[in-house]
């Protein structure tokens, strides 16, 4: 049946490429480009014309990932009001976890595969949510891409460097509504950022501190690990055969599922993919950061072949960019693998037996929240996660322009709300492909790092890493399984 709905979607696209016509010029037309007047916005994002809004300017929605982190994407992209829930799919369809949606959107539609799911209700599906593993992120959004559709994908983007680059070209191709879901890209954090930046606030960065030091879901597992672990048993409910997408038949275990992915190599892009997006998103956006040259594994504690270390440090070397400087980005992550920091840091518990520099202290384990330090000229600044704003350390910079901080524009419209308006022609979302991609690009970077635990050099204008033939095809990553070639060709 696979196959027939491959061929199916094929057919349906070498038709409309000959005829010139796509789904989304035949079947996405929201009401509002009809009868209603779109809202403008000054450069400022200040409304100057209201839209008018009918009852049915609603998108409809199809929601792939359906349980845990996708009922929550579910939840709150339907809390907008702008969007009908059509259609769910789930390759675990009927497990707790999705009893949830299921019982909330009773009349939605349902599937395990998403490739039946295209094909039988493709001509009533406007958008498309994607919150299933890493790896498996790519086929639904090129294909629904492919076929009109506007996809809000949670973050990282995609699992390899190469898959990015794909939905990057699709972007412009394709010509939909692209967000990646890093949610406070559209918020305070944003809009502060590229104030102080335009304000030359925020000037000649030379070095970013990025720490996570939180526990994660692999830590005291087993380093000295040999092979994949195998379960005899595959859940009934479970579709194993979809889950795995384009990747290599492999065999089933609980520990690669429900969240489990995110600690291996091949399916997830452990704590940098999941926290960086979150951290890192705001400068690497608003310094014009674009891809590293160079990426050192300056320590990995635990490392093996199959999962993620239990401690990383890496940097990031970016070069020049006109007149910006070189900047250095360390990532920290793992409980006890915490950053020296300012000693004028706030909130800190301090670890007074660690040796530090001048200057700078070491925290406690378990007191430090997932943030960030941003060294420049004159202010350094202190940055939590998500939408958090920034603070001036209160040095004898700091002081003086402390209250100048808060001067920026403020939005009501969230990250969700943003998507689905852009989809419906009314703005431009603020983490489409082309920004979101290269910083998913820079994590998968990282995660190769990790994996192989060497120093990696990039050609960003040849986009190969140009010291180790190995970790150069890990760009790609695992050929993709028949049935599944055609995936990667769409764009």
């Amino acid at each position: 049946m696979k196959k027939k709905q491959i061929k199916s979607n094929t057919d349906r696209r070498g038709f409309m490429k000959k005829t010139g016509i796509s789904l989304g010029s035949l079947f996405v037309l929201p009401s509002h480009v009809l009868f209603g007047k779109k809202e403008v916005k000054d450069v400022t994002g200040k409304v100057i014309q209201k839209a008018v809004t009918l009852p049915n300017d609603k998108i409809n929605l199809a929601c792939c990932g359906i349980g845990n982190r996708g009922a929550s994407v579910i939840r709150d992209l339907y809390a907008t009001g702008a969007a009908n829930v059509i259609s769910l799919c789930d390759v675990n369809l009927g497990a707790e976890k999705t009893t949830k949606s299921i019982e909330i959107h009773s009349r939605a539609t349902k599937f395990k595969d998403f490739r039946e799911m295209f094909d039988k209700m493709g001509d009533k599906i406007d958008a498309v949510s994607i919150a299933t593993p890493d790896f498996s992120h790519f086929p639904i959004t090129i294909l629904a891409m492919s076929l009109g559709k506007h996809v809000y994908v949670e973050k990282p983007l995609t699992r390899t460097f190469n898959e990015s680059e794909i939905l990057l070209r699709a972007a412009k191709k394709f010509n939909v509504a692209t967000q990646m879901g890093n949610q406070g890209h559209c918020q305070d954090n944003y809009y502060q950022f590229r104030t102080l930046v335009e304000k030359g606030l925020i000037k000649d960065i030379k070095k970013i501190t990025v720490h996570m030091n939180g526990g994660r879901r692999w830590h005291g597992w087993d380093t000295n690990i040999k092979s994949f672990p195998v379960s005899k048993y595959i859940p009934k409910t479970l579709d194993w055969d979809t889950w795995l997408m384009s990747y290599p038949n492999h065999g089933f275990h609980e520990d690669f599922i429900d969240g489990q992915w995110r600690c291996w190599y091949d399916f997830g892009n452990g704590a940098l993919g999941d926290w960086g997006a979150h951290l890192m998103d705001g400068f690497h956006e608003f310094l014009d950061l674009g891809l590293p040259s160079e990426i050192q594994p300056n320590k990995i504690t635990g490392h093996n072949n199959f999962f993620y270390p239990q401690s990383s440090t890496l940097s990031f070397s970016f070069p020049k960019r006109g007149l910006m400087p070189k900047v250095k980005v360390t990532w920290y992550d793992g409980v006890n693998n915490l950053p020296e920091l300012p000693e004028e840091y706030e909130g800190l518990e301090i670890d007074k037996v660690a040796k530090t520099s001048e200057g700078m202290v070491k925290p406690k384990p378990n007191t430090l929240r997932p943030g960030k330090v941003i060294y420049g000229k004159d202010i350094t600044f202190k940055g939590g996660s998500h939408h958090r704003t920034l603070s001036a350390i209160p040095n004898s910079n700091g002081k003086d322009i402390k209250t100048n901080l808060t001067e920026y524009y403020k939005s009501d419209t969230n990250h969700f709300m943003n998507f689905l308006n852009a989809a419906r022609g009314k703005e431009k979302t603020l983490s489409p492909f082309e920004v979101s991609a290269p910083l998913s690009q820079v994590f998968c970077l990282g995660t190769i790092a990790q994996q192989l635990n060497q120093t990696l050099k990039f050609d960003r204008e040849t986009k190969t890493i140009t010291n180790n033939d190995f970790a150069n095809r890990l760009l790609k990553g695992h050929p993709p399984r028949k049935g599944w070639e055609e995936f990667y060709k769409m764009a």
